[in-house]
């Protein structure tokens, strides 16, 4: 079982993934009955964890919205977590209640639950601003090898590199 948000009416839902049916990638929230974008990814033996079949669900980007890709290593798996328009506090998956939207499965116990903030904009032009901040983590954030200092905020541009705890993330638009 994990948990995850609607969304659009930001409904709390627990999806029992081993019951999602293969090639799926919506289904209607019971709420408000909108489509939640799905994906699932597969994590295989080897990978450092214990689960041998443990699915995550993580809700597809729109296009142009931008995703981080988590770069693999000993203590997490490689996986790609697309964004959406609005704000997203993503950090460790952790079994203890988080404001996390997007959350990280990792044993890197140095990242926060709630350890970065991406805010994702329209300009005037209709295109996608990216906004990286710190959420008052405890081991701070690197960007492009520089620490982001309290309540500062930058703008992503594509490939760069965000470090929270010892893990890699990856930012494409």
């Amino acid at each position: 079982m994990i948990q995850i948000k609607c969304p659009h009416c930001r409904t709390g839902l627990k999806v029992d993934e081993g019951k999602l049916p293969r090639g799926i990638d919506t289904f209607k929230c019971p709420k408000c009955k909108n489509l939640v974008p799905i994906s699932i990814l597969s994590l295989k033996d080897g990978d450092g964890f214990s689960v041998s079949d443990q699915t995550l669900l993580v809700r597809k980007g729109l296009v142009g919205a931008g995703r981080l890709t988590v770069i693999a290593d000993e203590n997490t798996p490689e996986q790609t977590l697309y964004l959406q328009e609005g704000m997203s506090i993503i950090g460790r998956k952790s079994s203890n209640p988080s404001q996390a939207t997007i959350c990280i499965l990792t044993s890197d116990r140095t990242m926060s639950r709630e350890h970065i903030c991406i805010e994702i904009k329209k300009d005037a032009r209709g295109a996608y601003k990216h906004y990286l901040s710190d959420h008052n983590s405890k081991n701070h954030t690197l960007y492009n090898n520089n620490y982001l200092e309290n309540g500062e905020v930058v703008v992503l541009n594509n490939d760069d590199e965000i470090v929270i705890g010892h893990t890699i993330l990856r930012f494409n638009e």
